[in-house]
């Protein structure tokens, strides 16, 4: 097969685009067999570090969009507060057993905000070594959650995405459910300090209860080599039918941006300075938990 193009990164890649009516069913297979085309022709692009935009929207959106639409019935809220254009880190809380909150808020920021805005995510090293679901992850726009790459990407104009509470959040037993876990160093805020982009906090509501973790089989996650090795309501007890994420009702909250400019590059190797700013994200982001949980009716609507 032809290898793909690679071309440079640069914030005009993804330009906003205008609402058009639904295709009719003939259009729709035109576009099908057109992009069919370019796989079996390399007639596409990937960026530096891999990302494919044409799989990403023919293939992995339109398979996200009816868990995102109809299953958990996702809410987003404060997409204002995200730029329509340039760099900033977007930082968010983790969890759900499996990081189904990256793929929803993913959709979330192309569909619904007025700049149709790519989430290029920052993802553990476990992730690029699970044989398909790491060659995804690249195609997503995914790649290591290295302060070299993050820098990278936000000096290119990217929105980015990072989870800093890392397995530890998405494999925290349910009675922990929307209580951050730490912040790690602030590796994160380093990041924005050195590029001045902004800190956009988001707070998740709905993915704790998509599989609720009671129990962790610690041997079997040692066996496999994994952080942990769940066990939920409905897994392992159902088998297959034990994956099927619950039904709950979701809220994606964007937060206002904190800016970062002002401190200048040099802040990035004050102690204090990264410190105090991480902990303002983490705080910012569990009050609006709190507040986010308030709306919820019940957990499945």
């Amino acid at each position: 097969m032809p290898e793909a193009r690679v071309i440079p990164l640069h914030p005009g890649d993804d330009e906003p685009s205008t609402p058009a009516p639904p295709p009719g069913w003939d259009a729709q297979l035109a576009d099908v067999l057109d992009f069919l085309r370019r796989r079996m022709t390399g007639n596409y692009d990937t960026d530096e570090f891999g990302f494919d935009p044409d799989l990403t929207d023919h293939v992995v959106l339109p398979l996200l969009r009816p868990w995102f639409q109809r299953w958990f019935r996702v809410e987003a809220q404060g997409l204002e507060n995200v730029p329509d254009v340039g760099g900033a880190l977007v930082v968010a809380n983790h969890s759900g057993t499996v990081p189904v909150d990256a793929l929803m808020t993913t959709v979330a920021l192309h569909d619904e905000h007025p700049a149709s805005r790519r989430f290029r995510l920052l993802g553990a090293d476990l992730v690029f070594q699970v044989p398909f679901m790491g060659a995804m992850a690249r195609k997503m726009g995914a790649t290591l959650a290295c302060n070299e790459d993050a820098e990278r990407l936000l000096r290119a104009g990217e929105l980015v995405g990072v989870f800093p509470e890392g397995f530890k959040g998405v494999g925290k037993p349910f009675s922990e459910r929307y209580t951050l876990q730490r912040f790690g160093r602030g590796g994160f805020v380093t990041a924005a300090l050195r590029t001045g982009a902004p800190i956009v906090p988001c707070a998740i509501v709905g993915a704790e209860e998509i599989y609720p973790m009671l129990g962790n089989a610690r041997i079997a996650a040692r066996v496999l080599g994994l952080p942990y090795f769940p066990i939920t309501p409905t897994f392992p007890l159902l088998g297959p039918l034990g994956a099927v994420p619950l039904p709950s009702k979701w809220f994606i909250a964007f937060g206002e941006p904190i800016e970062t400019a002002a401190y200048g590059p040099g802040a990035a190797d004050d102690p204090m300075v990264v410190f105090n700013l991480t902990d303002q994200v983490r705080e910012t982001i569990q009050h609006s938990l709190y507040s986010l949980l308030l709306q919820r009716r019940s957990v499945f609507s």
